[in-house]
Order: C-alpha cells, then structure tokens, then sequence
C-alpha cells in the first residue's frame, strides 16, 4: 500500500487511470460494438445468400490432374503447373465453342469421364469437396465456371440442372 502512495506522489498521471480517464466513452467502448454488429450483418448477408441458392443440383465437370492430385492415375505425371494450364486451355476450348464431349475425351484424366461426358449426375451442397461444391452451387444452369483446385487436381464444371 505505501508503494502505491508513493507511486501517487511520483507519478500523478497514474492516479487518474484509478477514477476514470478523461478518453473512456470512446475507443474500444465504442468500436467493439459496432465491429461485432458488423460481422454480425456480414454473417447474415452471407446466410441469406446461400439460403437463395439450391440445396441439389446436377453438374458436370472435367477434371485435370497432376503427380500430387489425391486418386489419380498412375499414368498422370504433369506437374500442377503443367496441369493448371491444360486446364486453363480447355477452359479457352469451351468457351471458344468447342463441344463439350470432345474436350472432356480430350483433357479429362477422371476414369470413365469421356464415356459419361463428364457427368456427375444430382448431388446436395456437402456432398463435394468444399471448393467444388461452393464453385457449382453458385453456376447459373449451363454456366461454365472458372477452373476450380480441389485435392484431386483442376476442375471445369458445367451445371446441368
């Protein structure tokens, strides 16, 4: 307790931080709350768009792989650089108007893909890959998205439905 007198007498500054200083009622009394409103309003944007989305849809998809993509063929041994770029081409293919069937033949490593066209079918949101699925649930139907990285390497998707 004498420390702290003699602290008093020493230092008087030190004593108004005890009985309040002169800046409370701004700072982080007030940019706290309006932070945590913020996120909160950014949180809930982001809850009303997904609820606008569909819970199923249908897509289909090539898929590019590369020496470290997860399940691939032992035949593929691109690199990822090598690999985003194939993919980057036929993405240029697509939209350039080449037919779907034809670059999903010609640059998918999936097994089975060109006999399928690619197709995946229906699937829920969850269902894929995270990545995968954020990409496909935001598609229009027939939209074309941007080449997508997953685990498994680079993916075009088509929505289908």
């Amino acid at each position: 307790m004498s420390v702290l007198l003699a602290l008093a007498f020493v230092c008087p500054a030190c004593t108004s931080l005890a009985t309040g200083p002169d800046w409370t009622g701004g700072g982080l009394e007030t940019i706290g709350p309006a932070r945590a409103a913020e996120r909160e309003a950014v949180e809930e944007r982001e809850r009303q768009r997904i609820a606008r989305l569909p819970t199923r849809i249908g897509a289909r998809h090539i898929l590019v792989m590369h020496q470290r993509s997860q399940q691939r063929p032992e035949d593929v041994t691109r690199t990822r650089e090598e690999a985003k770029q194939k993919a980057l081409e036929c993405l240029r293919a697509l939209r350039s108007g080449a037919a779907w069937a034809s670059v999903v033949t010609e640059c998918s490593d999936e097994p089975g893909a060109g006999d399928r066209g690619g197709d995946l079918g229906q699937f829920e949101r969850g269902a894929m890959v995270k990545s995968f699925s954020d990409a496909a649930f935001e598609l229009q139907i027939n939209e074309i998205s941007e080449v997508v990285e997953t685990a498994y390497g680079f993916h075009i998707i088509q929505r289908t439905e």
